[in-house]
């Protein structure tokens, strides 16, 4: 990994709300959502965020912040684990980076504290956003009476560890490496369970009539053209084009031929090969006098419509199209239509979710965020020397 500042700030993927190796972003079980609560007056003193009553302590946002720079690390063996979670001035975080990069040791604070700046920008827009629509989620759910219970968390708890961590040293070792607790895990599993309640409100099901219409608008989707193999000479002149077929007649090459007479550059070299043609992709006059000829037989002179000159042209190979019936192409289109529905499904919740208490949020502002009311992404910075040591 780079030596510079930059160089902890690999990227970060928001991840969903599953258990995975490659998801690094939990949620503590401490931050469990017990009731919606009135919108309070500001964002108390401990803490960074405020949905409808219910703060996201400061002491939770930097233990996440932890867990995302210790998975992101994880993923590059060796790379420092920088937390940069003392906004605005970010001393903690110079800190760290003098001490864990020393090639920056020198660096000025001014330098450093950019760098900073851009690596929390980044990571706490991902951590933030997910704690506070973690929120959003539990209050819908509240609202819909849905409940998860910690029986089913556990339940999908070792689901879960079953299928993706076959020992516990595995699973132990997953949660070092990403810097989690199972209070974390399990939390992740209680959200994603809520969410998963939350899409199934909505409709995510494909009927036979749906499948039916899919495969009526796109038909051509679900089978391939005729294609055709063809050899060309792309002669200057009529009486050109007339001797190159003469020589195919005594017995010469398409490879001799068609250099010795072909304009065409992307065929003369290559015995003027033309493979996998479609109709319709070819000059006009070529076109209609390749797809009417028989095979194995040496045409021409065609005028050319776009190009200049004359063509002689023999059709060596037809490939005939195909077609999937609508049976055939019924498992294709309803997973599709499926992942669409779940897609459209899950843009509801989110959007339903933010329409109901992105109002009833409030943030600190110096950790101000997407999810918080009339954020304002910040320009983005120069970066300098420090970035390409």
């Amino acid at each position: 990994m780079a030596q510079g500042a930059t160089g902890v700030m690999a990227r970060y993927h928001r991840p969903a709300m599953r258990l995975t190796r490659s998801s690094i972003l939990a949620l503590s079980g401490c931050l469990v959502l017990a009731a919606v609560a009135g919108c309070g007056s500001g964002v108390p003193g401990n803490s960074v965020a405020d949905v409808a009553g219910n703060p996201i302590s400061t002491a939770a946002f930097n233990h996440w912040m932890f867990v995302a720079a210790q998975g992101t690390a994880s993923q590059s063996p060796g790379s420092p684990v920088i937390v940069p979670t003392d906004p605005p001035s970010f001393k903690g975080c110079i800190r760290q980076v003098r001490q864990q990069i020393p090639s920056l040791s020198k660096t000025s604070d001014k330098q450093l504290k950019s760098e900073c700046g851009q690596l929390f920008t980044s990571m706490s827009n991902q951590v933030l956003n997910f704690l506070i629509e973690s929120y959003w989620y539990q209050a819908d759910a509240a609202r819909l009476h849905i409940k998860v219970t910690d029986a089913q968390v556990q339940q999908e708890l070792n689901k879960d560890k079953a299928s993706q961590f076959p020992t516990a040293s595995s699973f132990a070792q997953f949660l070092t490496e990403t810097g989690q607790t199972v209070q974390d895990i399990l939390y992740r599993v209680r959200m994603n369970l809520i969410s998963m309640d939350l899409v199934s409100k909505h409709k995510t099901t494909v009927t036979p009539a749906e499948i039916n219409a899919y495969y009526a608008l796109h038909k051509s989707s679900f089978g391939s053209p005729e294609t055709r193999n063809i050899r060309i000479v792309l002669a200057k002149t009529q009486a050109q084009a007339n001797q190159a077929k003469a020589a195919l007649a005594a017995g010469q090459s398409w490879s001799a031929v068609a250099k010795q007479y072909s304009t065409d550059a992307t065929t003369k070299n290559n015995g003027g090969l033309l493979t996998g043609v479609t109709k319709g992709q070819q000059d006009a006059a070529l076109d209609k006098a390749a797809f009417s000829a028989p095979v194995n037989k040496v045409l021409g002179p065609v005028k050319a419509q776009l190009a200049s000159g004359y063509y002689v042209l023999e059709v060596t190979s037809v490939k005939h199209p195909t077609q999937q019936s609508l049976t055939q192409a019924t498992p294709q289109i309803r997973q599709l239509l499926t992942s669409q529905a779940q897609t459209s499904a899950e843009n509801a919740v989110a959007t339903h979710a933010k329409n109901n208490w992105q109002s009833k949020t409030k943030c600190r502002s110096d950790y101000a965020v997407s999810d918080c009311p009339g954020y304002k992404a910040p320009k983005t910075a120069t970066t300098g020397s420090a970035t390409t040591r």
